[in-house]
């Protein structure tokens, strides 16, 4: 997840490249540059770290030109440093880039062997050494460009220069996002809106393949293979504070929303889905010292150690290490049992949870191997812990966690994969078949967000209701424990998780016309002892849910609401429930 903001006009470029990139630091905090032109002269500067230090550098040694480019950087492939940041160039090409280039490592070594040297270790320098390849074939700037990208495999959103051509300037995009602003007689193009918004408010939203060629003071966008497009631009009205949203009315449900895009960037450069198998760069520990763990100890605070419980119920399940889940509170003050055969995993969306960081030390000073799962770079968790898998899911500014949640389920996943194949409990096809899942996660959290309207009307149906009760079983118990939290954090109601199977052991007792019951009930080994709840909720009279509707359609063999899946027409009826999703169908009793 890297920013990318480009600029062609008659205006100073470097100012508006750094006001852009501040609006873009959330995606991306360990190095940053920009690159201008100017009389047929490329000028770069690079800085590591925050962007605070590239405008240091800038300040020092100031760059001229109309025409530039700039970037900040989340490093995915190579250690973040001034090498590796971006712009990167070869030859008389400038490029910076956001995604992933999967074929970045045979497109290499057919480079090396034409006489290309490469100085960084990232998948970026090898877009423009190709581009640069093809340049020195044709002489052509924009057929070079078409040339090398069509050669990419991966996601990817560039903008590059060439140094012969310093009024021109090319975007593309596949797979990540790419937004152009429509100036007077300027370009601007970004990662986000935010970006450029204060510039422009004419918009052109690319699309996957697309190109974009600015020159002569125009805009021309053509398909990647070079077929002409006609791009009608949107008026964006947003206020500064809705720009910071997405348009959305508060952050919380613009984080939401980002979910589907923070799984896919947890993700992104991690998969090795020939092998099935992972790769997590910043893990620090060795397969040897994978495979000598003999128990885990997995230590949150709590939306994190809801996330902890799922990861339990992972681990044991596919890699057959007994795990434990604490309460990082708690932690320190029942004298645990750790020692050098201990892993521990630390989960924290900030990587500064007080309670956590110091169960991280009591672990390491009882010689435990330790992992953070945290969104925050270089926070003092993921400084301190031996290894570090980043959540990668961008800032998180509403108050109760939702997009930090699921991206630390998705890195719990992607850690049991990992030990899965480490220590031989996950075997090769079936390590490509969990990846597999999890690539398809995004596209089902998109579809079930198009269930708005349905939830609306439940919220509205139960808006007075004083209590809940969220129900699930085995690994969707954790996910009934969060549910809870959220109607608690954000509406001040009453609710409950609780293990569907223990429901008849007190809160039952509760349960009349007046207490609404979610049930989580995905078709597992556990549906039909969950449905078997539900025919106690019901005969109770559990919320009287009777009309109710939400995406779902009602069964005629059974006294309930069976998840109805998007693509289902709203006059169909089934016979029996086939919950779509695997860890989010609600059933709720009739």
């Amino acid at each position: 997840m890297c920013g990318i903001v480009g600029y062609t006009g008659s205006q100073e470029a470097t100012p508006i490249i750094i006001e852009g990139l501040r609006r873009l630091e959330y995606r991306g905090y360990d190095s940053a540059g920009v690159c201008t032109l100017s009389g047929g002269t490329a000028a770069t500067r690079r800085s590591q770290g925050k962007l605070i230090n590239l405008e240091r550098l800038i300040q020092e040694k100031p760059l001229s030109g109309s025409t530039g480019i700039g970037h900040t950087r989340w490093a995915t492939h190579g250690r973040p440093s001034e090498t590796n940041a971006h712009p990167h160039q070869a030859g008389p090409i400038i490029v910076v880039h956001n995604g992933i280039i999967e074929n970045y490592l045979a497109l290499k070594e057919q480079l090396r062997k034409k006489g290309h040297t490469f100085l960084s270790e990232t998948d970026t320098e090898i877009i423009s050494h190709l581009i640069e390849e093809h340049y020195l074939q044709s002489g052509n700037f924009e057929q070079a460009v078409r040339a090398g990208l069509q050669e990419l495999r991966g996601a990817f959103a560039v903008c590059i220069l060439c140094e012969k051509e310093p009024g021109t300037l090319i975007a593309a995009k596949q797979g990540s996002p790419m937004v152009v602003g429509l100036g007077e007689g300027e370009y601007f193009v970004a990662s986000d809106i935010p970006a450029i918004l204060s510039h422009t408010r004419e918009m052109v939203f690319m699309e996957d393949g697309e190109l974009v060629l600015f020159r002569d003071g125009a805009a021309v966008f053509s398909t990647v293979a070079g077929a002409p497009l006609v791009k009608k631009p949107r008026h964006i009205d947003w206020s500064p504070m809705m720009a910071e949203k997405g348009g959305f009315k508060h952050f919380m449900l613009k984080e939401i929303y980002e979910q589907p895009r923070a799984i896919r960037d947890t993700i992104a450069g991690r998969l090795r889905e020939e092998e099935g198998t992972v790769y997590l760069e910043e893990l620090r520990l060795t397969d040897k010292q994978l495979k000598a763990v003999e128990r885990i100890s997995i230590i949150a605070c709590g939306t994190s150690w809801h996330a902890a419980l799922v990861g339990k119920f992972l681990i044991e399940e596919h890699c057959r290490i007994p795990v434990e889940v604490d309460i990082a509170s708690e932690f320190r003050y029942r004298n645990p049992v750790v020692n050098d055969r201990t892993l521990m995993l630390l989960i924290s969306q900030s990587g500064e949870t007080a309670d956590t960081l110091a169960a991280l030390r009591e672990g390491k000073s009882r010689g435990a191997k330790n992992i953070a799962i945290c969104n925050v770079v270089d926070s003092s968790i993921a400084r301190e812990a031996n290894g570090v898998i980043y959540t990668h899911a961008g800032p998180e500014i509403g108050v109760a966690s939702t997009k930090a949640f699921v991206t630390q389920l998705t890195a719990l996943y992607l850690l049991t994969v990992k030990l899965g194949r480490v220590r031989g409990t996950i075997d090769r096809l079936r390590g490509q078949e969990m990846l597999a899942a999890l690539v398809r996660a995004p596209a089902f959290l998109e579809e079930a967000l198009t269930l708005d309207e349905e939830v609306e009307q439940v919220a509205r149906r139960y808006m007075n209701a004083r209590d809940f009760l969220y129900l699930g079983r085995g690994i969707n118990y954790p996910i009934a424990l969060e549910g809870a939290l959220k109607l608690k954090e954000i509406s001040y109601i009453h609710a409950e998780g609780y293990p569907a199977g223990e429901m008849k052991h007190g809160p039952i007792a509760l349960i009349d016309d007046q207490m609404p019951v979610v049930v989580l009930a995905p078709h597992t080994s556990s549906y039909e002892k969950t449905v078997s709840n539900m025919e106690e909720v019901i005969a109770r009279g559990g919320g009287s849910l009777r009309s109710a509707r939400w995406g779902m359609a009602r069964s005629p063999t059974r006294r309930r609401l069976c998840w109805r899946s998007p693509s289902t027409t709203s006059g169909s009826r089934r016979s029996s429930c086939r919950c779509r999703f695997s860890s989010s169908p609600i059933i709720s009793p009739s």
